[in-house]
């Protein structure tokens, strides 16, 4: 009989590549509203790598809390890849972590626009030495849009711990 290495979730694979490089991670979310924190507490033994994120849901809070520029919001927008790049930056410095997961955009059902369409969401993922931001349009009802989002939000966290 053969022996099947346990599966684990997403979630609990970017905790455990955390606890491997004995990391701190944070979240700066905005459209997701906690979703991608929600799915890292999940995984028992978080609290290890996982001790603050920060839901800047106005612009105002993205300034104050996570030190986005007045002139990327004016310039960019609160949804734009500039956005979701300082995001990531602020609370990784804010709350002292060496990774962090942002996400910005568009969950609907209005708030869009030709140039900003519903479903259109910023994610970023910054890891010692590298920032990423991945721009994605999503299709669904704002619940969709949100776990969609909180999904590839992981995903990119867990393939930049990989190297």
């Amino acid at each position: 009989m053969l022996c099947k290495e346990k599966e684990f979730s997403l979630e609990e694979r970017v905790v455990s590549k955390l606890k491997k490089k004995n990391w701190m991670i944070t979240t700066a979310e905005s459209c997701t509203g906690g979703l991608i924190g929600a799915a890292l507490v999940n995984v028992a033994g978080a609290s290890s790598v996982y001790s603050q994120g920060f839901i800047t849901y106005s612009d105002e809070a993205k300034e104050v809390l996570l030190g986005v520029k007045k002139s990327t919001l004016g310039r960019y927008t609160a949804v734009s890849e500039q956005t979701a790049a300082e995001m990531a930056a602020g609370a990784a410095a804010r709350a002292g972590a060496q990774v962090a997961i942002a996400s910005t955009g568009i969950a609907g059902p209005g708030g869009g626009s030709e140039e900003q369409p519903v479903g259109l969401v910023f994610l970023s993922c910054q890891v010692p030495g590298e920032t990423r931001v991945e721009r994605y349009l999503f299709q669904g009802d704002r619940m969709s849009v949100r776990q969609q989002a909180t999904i590839k939000a992981l995903e990119m966290a867990d393939q930049m711990l990989e190297s």
